[in-house]
């Protein structure tokens, strides 16, 4: 596809769609995909650009090269000289994962290789996340002086408590098996077919009610942070309104019949 017009000529993320899934590929294969202040800005623009395409009902993020993403690019740290300019810096670079909390479009990460710091927490960021065998999570920022405060906000919603703090204040690295196992991501695919998996996922996605997979993704982002009643509440409300849309009742008449809509039936296609 033609980059989008609010992605830059030279950004250093790819961006392509295939059929109705969006990909973006972080490309800073020589740094290990780190996060310079020009690929946070990148990565956020690509996601609200396939975010505002409504030809595009998933997103599935990769990296290029050796790993998915080894956290902050280091250098940068030299240009700030106070918290204010330094707080401006970190701030761009977590932006990202605000972005993908308030999208319509659920975004799958496809990781290998390594995903440390901001990389982990761009995994734990997304809707769903696969990784290829043999990769390495972890919050590795304590072993430079530093801690991932950015990362353990959608940390704390991927894994429990103590798993969270366990990779925060260790600074180790867990394999692929063990980050499935704590919740981190959903499966473990053979080594080289990560991508493939993340798509294999994005296509069902893709294949079910745009309109109801759209409202179902933000009505749930708001809920988690309601309390119990609160939550059911506004579920009801949102529900409600998803009863009222063309998607619902062209899908809940092909499913009386038999004959349930596949993605390019739905009203919305």
């Amino acid at each position: 596809m033609a980059q989008p017009d609010n992605v830059r000529d030279d950004a250093v993320v790819a961006v392509d769609t295939d059929g109705y899934v969006g990909r973006i590929t972080l490309d800073r294969p020589a740094s290990m995909n780190t996060f310079s202040t020009e690929l946070a800005a990148d990565l956020d623009a690509a996601l609200r650009a396939h975010d505002g395409d409504d030809g595009v009902r998933a997103i599935v993020i990769d990296g290029a090269g050796d790993a998915f993403s080894a956290g902050i690019d280091l250098t940068e740290h030299a240009e700030y000289d106070d918290s204010d300019a330094y707080e401006e810096w970190v701030a761009g670079m977590e932006e990202p994962f605000v972005t993908i909390a308030g999208m319509e479009t659920p975004v799958i990460a496809a990781a290998h290789g390594h995903a440390a710091a901001n990389g982990l927490g761009l995994v734990a960021a997304c809707d769903l996340a696969v990784a290829a065998e043999g990769t390495m999570f972890g919050a590795t920022a304590p072993k430079v002086g530093l801690f991932c405060m950015g990362p353990a906000v959608p940390l704390m919603g991927a894994v429990v408590r103590k798993r969270c703090l366990e990779l925060l204040l260790t600074g180790e690295l867990i394999d692929a098996d063990t980050a499935r196992e704590w919740g981190l991501i959903n499966e473990v695919a053979p080594a080289g077919e990560h991508v493939e998996a993340a798509m294999e996922y994005a296509e069902t996605i893709a294949s079910k009610s745009p309109t109801a997979i759209q409202h179902g993704k933000q009505a749930y982002y708001e809920m988690a942070g309601m309390g119990y009643t609160d939550a059911l509440e506004y579920s009801n409300e949102q529900f409600a309104g998803l009863c009222t849309t063309a998607d619902a009742e062209a899908g809940i008449e092909a499913f009386l019949k038999g004959e349930p809509l596949d993605a390019d039936e739905w009203p919305d296609a």
